[in-house]
């Protein structure tokens, strides 16, 4: 059999068909190189073998012993079952104790007389020491040979504990495991011979025996080093050829130009740049600059001034005579940025009208919910070039949309496009355009090395001068009323300067979202049951009750409006509208004002239910206050249990204003698979071993020599091995999650 076949073997060959089948439906594990891979969540400590005398308190022991009496309590009125053990070995007694269905198969066995060996933790129980829950093996007294071979193969050892699923329990996996074992001599090895030695890892084939079957718990050690880097190399591999392919696609080369837009822009600026954006912007020029296409990732806190530092790598492309498309996640957005960017360019963004530049362009928008005529207009603009720049939605991507010259695709909040929407964009240049892709949620070093990779990262971390600081506090609403009853008192305090207000809910409430959930009086009648029970079971505060409330009650006399997803295009543009010309006081919203809104008049924010609203988007949210010249306040209101992880999420947000530390906490309290995500289900399933937050530096090291390694060889024709493994892992799901760049 050839290396790479016993790995591909289908399970069915060697575990029988009702095994195999439980494997692929509940646990996706196909061929023996997947349950190889499929590595124990952690390890059984059964102690040496401790005689009854010595027992230690807290500590996993072996005892071998003899039963001396065994019986079953009853107790909770015939209800509750136990079994009680008592053993003897010569030197003491030790009682053993055994709950609910779990006594059935002991009771049968553990009979006055019988030798067996036990593993467990010691406890004391009104003041006997005792094993809960013991495993166990009897033994054959008549056998002395056999007895001691057993307890040696019983105690002292690491026992492995498998993800397992409610048709398949960890001791049948590690059966399963037994019979493939073997076939971990045939493991096709991808790290090459030089960067094994000089890291001075375990052979492949003794990482995997170490990590199923260890002696101790050097070896798990040792196997799990091996293993992890393993993950991390081939996953870099394949992103450092992503990225060296990008390099090798033709481009045109937009270069600045004197006297040009961008130098009319700059100089109308009341303001100078920051330093930061300055340095990212001179990033962008020289990307955009090469005859390949630039792929940058540009980072930055609410309020950095990526919009910015967009801007003007859009004008310097129209300056080189193409065009730029600005693509956003909703039509508020799209509409706020459009109004935004005519506002920053002034007549420069009337090219060709009455009273425009004449060195300046046409920005045009372009929605899904445009009127016929505009909506022709702006398509004839884009298709003969009048429009250097356009901002838009998904709209976009519509085959009838056609480009003069597309240049530069800048896509807004990365996370909420697929793949295919992003490249159905880029694919409308005549050669592939540069893409800038933006995001406002902090991203770990980490992640932005796996999940993108494939891009050059930029950071925005300095606030422009003249934002002012966002006090936050967490509202304890279930104990102490009197709290939210003061921060209304807050927002009509702010109202009464001049200022206004944002208060956020996790639901809209209209007719059409109570259709789509639970329909009838009965269900509202179960559901305010349920939520007297408990605050985490009733449904989630809505804008359009809450926006109600406040108007009859605690800021009655103020303009209060709401804002949601489910409102007509030219009714949401009206209430934003009139929210940034400061006629209305109080906006009651979804998240819908997540991102890209901007109304610097606006310093406090109060965001109801906020336990039900995860770190990042608390983070964003409050990123919409403080953005003029007066402080903002952030209240985050709460019926979660003040000891609660709730309630530790909402005060770390509270604690600091820091996207990247708060993005920090929200990945450890989410772990990787909820941040990876499903549209990256790719890495998911290829990530086993390796933890993205507490892996920074193996993925760091494992980064640079999947550089070095890609950059000599780009085809990696001298090492079979590692183009072996990487075929297996880029089948043709994993190959999309890499396109998510």
């Amino acid at each position: 059999m050839d290396r790479v076949s016993s790995f591909d073997e289908p399970l069915l060959k060697l575990l029988g068909g009702a095994t195999a089948k439980v494997m692929a439906e509940h646990l996706d594990l196909h061929t023996v190189g997947d349950l190889l891979h499929h590595y124990p969540r952690r390890y059984e400590e059964r102690g040496k073998l401790t005689a009854l005398a010595d027992l230690p308190l807290d500590e996993h022991v072996t005892v071998l012993a003899q039963v001396a009496d065994a019986r079953i309590l009853m107790f909770n009125n015939g209800r509750g079952k136990r079994l009680e053990v008592t053993l003897t070995d010569g030197s003491g007694r030790l009682q053993l104790v055994f709950f609910g269905h779990g006594v059935h198969k002991p009771h049968k066995e553990l009979l006055p007389g019988r030798q067996a060996m036990f593993a467990g933790k010691v406890s004391v129980f009104n003041r006997k020491m005792q094993l809960a829950h013991p495993t166990y093996q009897l033994l054959d007294a008549s056998d002395a040979d056999e007895a001691t071979e057993a307890v040696d193969a019983f105690a002292g050892r690491l026992l492995p504990i498998y993800p397992a699923c409610k048709q398949l329990d960890s001791w049948r996996i590690a059966k399963a495991v037994d019979a493939v074992l073997p076939s971990a001599q045939d493991a096709v090895d991808p790290l090459p011979a030089s960067l094994r030695a000089g890291r001075g890892f375990t052979p492949l084939p003794e990482a995997l025996l170490k990590v199923h079957r260890p002696q101790t718990k050097a070896d798990v050690e040792d196997a799990r080093a091996r293993l992890k880097w393993d993950e991390a190399f081939v996953l870099q591999v394949a992103l450092a050829r992503r990225r060296y392919a990008d390099t090798q696609l033709p481009a045109v080369a937009r270069r600045p130009v004197a006297d040009g837009l961008l130098d009319a822009f700059d100089a109308k600026l009341p303001f100078t740049l920051t330093e930061g954006q300055e340095k990212v912007s001179k990033e962008i020029f020289d990307d955009l600059a090469t005859e390949h296409p630039m792929h940058r990732l540009l980072q930055g806190e609410v309020g950095s001034g990526k919009t910015m530092v967009a801007l003007r790598a859009m004008l310097t492309v129209v300056d080189a005579g193409g065009q730029a498309a600005m693509l956003a996640p909703t039509e508020v957005l799209a509409q706020q940025h459009h109004r935004s960017i005519t506002e920053m360019m002034g007549e420069l963004a009337e090219g060709g009208m009455l009273g425009g530049s004449d060195r300046g362009t046409k920005v045009v928008l372009l929605t899904g919910s445009m009127g016929m005529a505009a909506r022709r207009q702006a398509l004839l603009d884009l298709v003969t070039g009048e429009a250097g720049i356009v901002i838009g939605t998904h709209a976009l991507i519509e085959d009838k949309v056609q480009f003069h010259d597309l240049g530069l695709v800048v896509v807004d909040e990365q996370h909420r496009f697929g793949v295919e929407q992003r490249d159905a964009l880029r694919s409308k240049g005549k050669q592939p355009p540069h893409l800038l892709v933006m995001t406002a949620t902090p991203i770990p070093r980490t992640v932005a090395m796996t999940v993108f990779g494939d891009l050059e990262t930029s950071v925005l971390d300095q606030l422009p001068a003249g934002r002012s600081p966002i006090a936050s506090h967490v509202v304890p609403a279930k104990d102490k009323p009197h709290f939210l009853a003061r921060a209304w008192e807050r927002v009509r305090e702010e109202v009464e300067n001049g200022h206004q207000a944002y208060v956020v809910c996790p639901r809209i409430g209209d007719d059409a979202e109570e259709a789509e959930g639970k329909k009838g009086k009965a269900a509202k009648k179960a559901s305010a049951k349920a939520s007297e029970e408990d605050p985490e079971k009733r449904p989630p505060l809505a804008v359009l009750e809450i926006a109600d409330e406040l108007r009859k009650g605690a800021l009655a006399g103020l303009s209060v409006e709401v804002l949601h997803g489910r409102m007509h295009p030219d009714e949401k543009d009206d209430v934003m509208r009139r929210f940034a010309a400061g006629d209305v006081d109080v906006l009651v919203a979804t998240t819908v004002i997540e991102v890209g809104v901007n109304v610097p008049n606006a310093t406090a924010m109060v965001i109801m239910d906020a336990d039900r609203f995860g770190v990042s988007q608390l983070h964003q949210l409050r990123g919409r206050v403080g953005r003029g010249s007066a402080p903002g306040l952030c209240l985050l209101v709460s019926e979660a249990h003040e000891a609660s992880p709730a309630r530790a999420r909402l005060s770390a947000v509270a604690a600091t204003l820091d996207g990247f530390e708060l993005s920090r906490i929200d990945l450890e309290q989410r772990r990787e698979g909820d941040v990876l995500g499903q549209a990256q289900s790719g890495v998911r399933s290829s990530l086993r071993m390796l933890t993205v937050i507490d892996d920074e530096e193996v993925i760091a090291a494992a980064r640079e020599e999947a550089v070095a390694i890609v950059a000599a060889d780009p085809e990696l024709e001298h090492l079979p091995e590692l183009r072996t493994v990487l075929a297996a892992l880029l089948d043709k799901d994993r190959e999309e999650y890499l396109d998510k760049g």
